[in-house]
């Protein structure tokens, strides 16, 4: 079983934003596989389904992203889950273009506060994550201004693309493990 987290923080307010690329993400591979992700548990909004035959939760934390290692280690216990090969994080970069995913199997939050608590919450960084690239913050602007904010009409395009690509990816992850999605998927655009 995997469980795959999209970050973003709930409400209205904040949808469509850079910083809910997680969830517009989780969206899409619901959508794409035909998952229904409307039960609340862990914390979340989750969904059950199965990808490439194998089975998954979807979920979409709702402790809003500061605190997104509450729900996932939530979850991890209680489908005894083991996070090193079977979560993956699905989140927001600003070092990357807009559009652009880079997949890894460990890191540092980089900054990140919704990862830095997940590590916090799992005590280590080993686990899967995609990246997707929101562009950097333009000099001058306060970063948490800029991640809240929505894109332009021409990114949004970018960016639905890449949520059907980091599906793709993650479909990859879960068939033929990570590395093959990073030879696939980590490419400059």
């Amino acid at each position: 079983m995997f469980i795959i987290a999209g970050l973003g923080n709930p409400s209205k307010e904040y949808q469509k934003t850079r910083h809910n690329v997680g969830f517009d993400t989780i969206d899409c591979i619901a959508d794409k596989y035909g998952i229904a992700v409307t039960e609340k548990k862990h914390k979340a909004i989750i969904g059950k389904g199965v990808i490439a035959g194998e089975k998954v939760i979807l979920m979409k934390p709702q402790t809003y992203m500061n605190l997104s290692g509450e729900s996932i280690r939530a979850a991890l216990d209680y489908y005894k889950t083991d996070e090193t090969d079977s979560l993956i994080v699905i989140y927001d970069d600003i070092s990357l273009p807009p559009g652009q995913l880079r997949i890894r199997k460990k890191g540092s939050a980089g900054g990140h506060n919704g990862i830095k608590n997940i590590i916090a919450h799992l005590g280590h960084d080993t686990f899967m994550r995609i990246k997707v690239g929101v562009g950097e913050k333009p000099a001058g602007y306060d970063l948490a201004d800029y991640v809240l904010g929505h894109f332009s009409k021409e990114d949004r395009g970018v960016m639905e693309e890449a949520f059907r690509e980091a599906a793709d990816a993650v479909e990859m992850m879960i068939t033929e493990g990570p590395d093959a999605a990073m030879n696939a998927f980590n490419k400059k655009k």
